[in-house]
């Protein structure tokens, strides 16, 4: 899965490769609670992933779906210690191998699945 293997890149040694796997005009929306991202183009999303600090989050895919060419996946995310601060839901439209549009939603309030208490 493409969206799944971004999620990988994002939270690995090097953020911005996971831009490898995301069509050049790519439109994208990330809800934050109390802030939406909306890009047009790889630019802007780069600009996105270099302005995230570099806390050690990862992203913990609970639950992955493909329907031709949509890909979705829901899960936790953590910060470096292991405690959890929300759940992610993201669905990506694929086209040739790379993401054309994508939206996440983040909620540190709701999931389905328990977050982690830290130190696990």
């Amino acid at each position: 899965m493409i969206i799944e293997e971004y999620y990988e890149r994002l939270d690995g040694a090097d953020p911005l490769s996971g831009l490898d796997l995301v069509a050049p005009d790519v439109e994208f929306l990330i809800a934050i609670p109390g802030h939406d991202v909306r890009g047009s183009g790889r630019p802007d999303l780069e600009a996105y992933v270099a302005g995230r600090p570099a806390v050690g989050r990862r992203h913990h895919v609970h639950r992955r779906a493909v329907d031709g060419d949509l890909e979705m996946v829901h899960g936790v995310v953590t910060e470096a210690d292991g405690r959890g601060t929300g759940s992610f839901t993201a669905t990506a439209l694929v086209a040739d191998g790379l993401v054309t549009r994508y939206q996440a939603f983040f909620r540190p309030d709701f999931g389905m699945f328990p977050l982690p208490v830290g130190g696990e």
